[in-house]
């Protein structure tokens, strides 16, 4: 295992871009026949975008920095979740709701936390990403490619605009953790844990749409 990943640390750009794409793809395949209902790709990224919020606020409390951490991720964290959950009282209520409520809140407090308790301790200059390089083009896309039923269009927009959101809500993170140069472990934590949930997210929402196609 230690071989083949010195292996794919010492390859071009584009080939591990290219090993990434396969596997994901691989991924996704193996995920499709193996999990039976898809549903169960929401809730595990949900509990994993908890879990990860859980780190942070673990470090919030216990170390009294939100040093590396970028405000402007929480930023577009609570933009794609009250957008998701305006969206899930518009179609129905269910454990997605529940799930997406208390993430919202975790999330606000977080921000409360950066924006005013220890905002000595937040680096501004280094969380420089311009978010509205974001929000546009998942906006834009949103109206143009977003899924049709028997939900109004409002809906079906506003979902998709979700759904593009926060696969690229981490950017700003990254971007910070670039700019810094270093990687705290809570912070590395909490990035990993919003990985997977974007996978998982991802996964379901692809599922989703080949379900629909299919029937």
């Amino acid at each position: 295992m230690k071989d083949a990943l010195q292996w794919i640390w010492k390859q071009p750009a584009m080939v591990k871009i290219l090993l990434a794409v396969v596997a994901l793809v691989l991924s996704f395949a193996v995920l499709k026949l193996t999990v039976k209902n898809h549903n169960h790709f929401f809730v595990a990224s949900e509990f994993i975008h908890v879990a990860g919020i859980v780190a942070l606020i673990y470090k919030l409390t216990t170390k009294k920095t939100c040093s590396g951490l970028s405000l402007k991720t929480q930023q577009l964290t609570a933009m794609f979740l009250a957008a998701r959950i305006v969206c899930s009282f518009m179609l129905e209520g269910d454990i997605h709701t529940l799930l997406d409520l208390a993430t919202f809140v975790f999330t606000a407090w977080v921000m409360y936390m950066i924006r005013f308790k220890l905002k000595s301790s937040y680096i501004k200059e280094l969380d420089n990403f311009p978010i509205y390089y974001l929000l546009v083009p998942c906006a834009v896309l949103a109206v143009l490619i977003h899924p049709f039923g028997t939900s109004t269009y409002i809906s079906q927009v506003l979902w998709a605009f979700c759904v593009y959101l926060e696969s690229v809500s981490v950017v700003p993170q990254l971007r910070m953790m670039k700019n810094a140069k270093m990687i705290e472990p809570f912070t590395a934590h909490y990035v990993f844990a919003l990985g997977v949930a974007r996978f998982l997210s991802c996964a379901h929402w692809i599922v989703q749409v080949n379900f629909i196609i299919s029937t």
